[in-house]
């Protein structure tokens, strides 16, 4: 059992056969105003991460990804000054609730059913299938890419 607290401290390591590790997803990926962090292996093939941004408002969206099949849970959790909504930090009910629904037996923990646990806590939630591997499920579980395009540090 994963046990989930504050912003999601506990990062899981890499194995050695890994070249990649949770704490290299940790990176700015728009110069100055966006990136990637907070990444976590709740287990069983299944990784989250945080996204901010930060130019002429801020955002912050949380991830939460089935690495075998790509299937994601996107949802931003706060916002300032990015849309006509008022301002919003949801960040920690947010993650309280994935940490009640991780606890669970994962065959409850579906994704849709932790979509349906955000709807207070989240906006514009949304279901998805990847086509190509995150760095967290690269990093965690490359082992479940299956027929994803494999994620790259230097891809742009």
């Amino acid at each position: 059992m994963i046990r989930l607290s504050g912003y999601l401290l506990a990062f899981g390591l890499a194995s050695g056969a890994q070249a990649l590790t949770l704490a290299e997803c940790d990176r700015t990926t728009h110069i100055s105003h966006g990136g990637e962090t907070a990444h976590a292996d709740l287990g069983d093939g299944r990784v989250m991460w945080q996204r901010w941004w930060s130019q002429e408002g801020t955002a912050t969206d949380l991830f939460v990804v089935d690495c075998g099949p790509g299937h994601v849970l996107s949802a931003r959790v706060a916002e300032e000054r990015i849309t006509d909504r008022p301002a919003f930090d949801r960040t920690d009910k947010a993650l309280r609730i994935l940490a009640e629904q991780e606890q669970g037996t994962r065959i409850f923990a579906t994704l849709p059913r932790i979509a349906e646990a955000l709807d207070d806590a989240a906006e514009d939630i949304t279901l998805a299938t990847l086509t190509q591997e995150p760095c967290a499920c690269a990093a965690a579980y490359a082992g479940l890419r299956g027929d994803k395009t494999a994620f790259s540090l230097t891809r742009p």
